[in-house]
C-alpha cells in the first residue's frame, strides 16, 4: 500500500518510515501541508492512507485535512499530541477517518492504518442498508441511496462512518445495541481500540445534528436511538 506520511520533523518520519517499510508500506513523506496537497494530485494520486500530524509549518493540520477531503475520499488518520475528545470531534468532523494520540503504539497504528483501509475497501460497494429506502424518524431524515442526512428539511454534512453509524441505528428506533455490535457492523471489525473511536463517533453526531438527546447512551450496554418529535 501506498502512503503519505505527513510530518514535519525529519527524525520522526524517518523512523515511523522506516517500521512502516518493513511492514510492506510504501511511504511517500511530506513535510508541510502545501507538499502534503501536491503529493495528493491528482484524486488522492493512488495514496491509500493519509497519516497526518497536526503541528504543521505552514498552516494547521486541520485546514490540511479539510482541504484533503474537498479533493480527495483517501482515508486521512490524524496523528497528534491533542488528546481532548473536543479536538478529536473537530478532526473527525473536518473528514477524519480515524484520531491517534501521540505517544502511541507502534502496533496500534499498524492496526489502525490496515483497518481504516480495510473498511474503507468494505465501504464502495455499499455499506449501508439496502438501497432505495429512507428513514423518517420526526425531524430527522435519512435517504439511504444517496446517504444524506437531514434535520427539519436542512441538510447536514456527516462523515462515512458517521452516517453508518446512525443509520444503523436508525432502522430500530429505541432498541439497544451493544457496543460489540454496533463496531461489528459499522467498523467491520472486533478490535477492542474502536470502543473509544465509537464513543467520539457518537458525540460527533449528536453535536452536527444538535440533538444530543437522540442517541441515548445505555451504560455498559450501548446505544440506542430516541425518536425526536417532528
Amino acid at each position: 500500500m501506498r502512503l503519505l506520511l505527513v510530518e514535519d520533523d525529519n527524525h520522526v518520519a524517518a523512523a515511523l518510515s522506516a517500521v512502516l517499510a518493513r511492514h510492506g508500506f510504501d511511504v511517500t513523506h511530506a513535510r508541510s501541508g502545501e507538499e502534503a496537497l501536491q503529493a495528493l494530485v491528482p484524486e488522492g494520486n493512488g495514496f491509500g492512507v493519509v497519516l497526518l500530524d497536526l503541528g504543521l509549518p505552514d498552516q494547521d493540520g486541520y485546514e490540511v485535512c479539510s482541504k484533503i477531503r474537498k479533493r480527495t475520499s483517501t482515508p486521512v488518520i490524524m496523528v497528534t499530541a491533542r488528546s481532548d475528545v473536543r479536538s478529536r470531534i473537530h478532526g473527525l468532523n473536518l473528514g477524519a477517518d480515524d484520531y491517534v494520540v501521540k505517544p502511541y503504539d507502534t502496533g496500534e497504528l499498524l492496526a489502525r492504518i490496515h483497518a481504516v483501509s480495510r473498511r474503507t475497501a468494505q465501504d464502495e460497494p455499499a455499506s449501508g442498508p439496502a438501497p432505495d429506502t429512507e428513514l423518517n424518524l420526526g425531524a430527522v431524515r435519512i435517504e439511504l441511496p444517496t446517504r444524506q442526512v437531514s434535520v427539519n428539511g436542512s441538510v447536514v454534512q456527516l462523515t462515512r462512518k458517521e452516517f453508518d453509524l446512525l443509520a444503523l441505528l436508525a432502522q430500530r428506533p429505541g432498541v439497544v445495541f451493544r457496543r460489540e455490535q454496533i463496531i461489528s457492523e459499522v467498523w467491520r471489525t472486533s478490535w477492542e481500540g474502536t470502543g473509544r473511536t465509537l464513543e467520539v463517533h457518537v458525540a460527533s453526531l449528536r453535536s452536527k445534528l444538535r440533538m444530543p438527546a437522540l442517541i441515548e447512551t445505555v451504560r455498559g450496554v450501548g446505544y440506542r436511538l430516541v425518536a425526536p418529535a417532528a
